[in-house]
């Protein structure tokens, strides 16, 4: 039976359908989305804290000339600046993208999706935490933004994390990629079509 069960796995631990079954792949898969997710959401949070506790007053700090700047802004709505009265529910937006990503990251068995995945929780929980646990309340709080491009809003970390997730889901949607790492196939042919082959 053992046997059998393996002679319908390829070499990537896919069934013939072409969906993952070795745990092991999804095992490795979890523990980068949770490397990648709880590493770039302290990095998010440090960062924040730096900047509220270093840049008040002081205008735009450069990092790169004109190309890259320290600007530390507080921000009620979403990206733009845009629905500036609508904080609590973009509070609760977030949190439910927050448990839909962790749910959809029980299936994950691929290292790019875990990646994704995991900048995508970070990003969505950073900016989450600006929400809940800044002025001027709970779930009303703005968002600590600080760096600042040429004709660009100033974002933060988590901004970073949610637009370099969004790409890879994007590249890995092309590529024909699932998230458990299983890839699309060709529909099946009918036996006249391989006969003719």
């Amino acid at each position: 039976m053992q046997a059998a069960r393996g002679a319908s796995l390829n070499s990537s631990g896919q069934d013939q359908s072409g969906h993952q079954t070795d745990p092991a792949p999804r095992r490795a898969a979890l523990r980068v989305f949770v490397a990648v997710a709880a590493g770039l959401y302290l990095l998010d949070v440090v960062t924040k804290v730096i900047a509220v506790a270093e840049l008040p007053g002081r205008g735009r700090v450069p990092l790169l000339g004109d190309l890259l700047g320290l600007h530390l802004t507080r921000n009620p709505g979403a990206a733009f600046g845009t629905g500036t009265s609508f904080t609590i529910v973009f509070t609760l937006i977030a949190a439910v993208a927050a448990v839909i990503v962790l749910r959809v990251s029980r299936r994950v068995g691929s290292r790019t999706w875990a990646v994704a995945l995991g900048a995508l929780l970070a990003g969505v929980a950073g900016n989450l935490t600006d929400r809940i646990l800044r002025a001027p309340g709970p779930f009303r709080g703005h968002v600590v933004d600080f760096l600042e491009l040429p004709s660009w809003p100033i974002f933060n970390i988590a901004d970073i994390c949610i637009n370099v997730a969004a790409v890879l889901i994007v590249i890995q949607s092309f590529r024909g990629v699932r998230v458990d790492g299983s890839r699309d196939t060709p529909s099946q042919q009918r036996p006249d079509e391989e006969g003719q082959q």
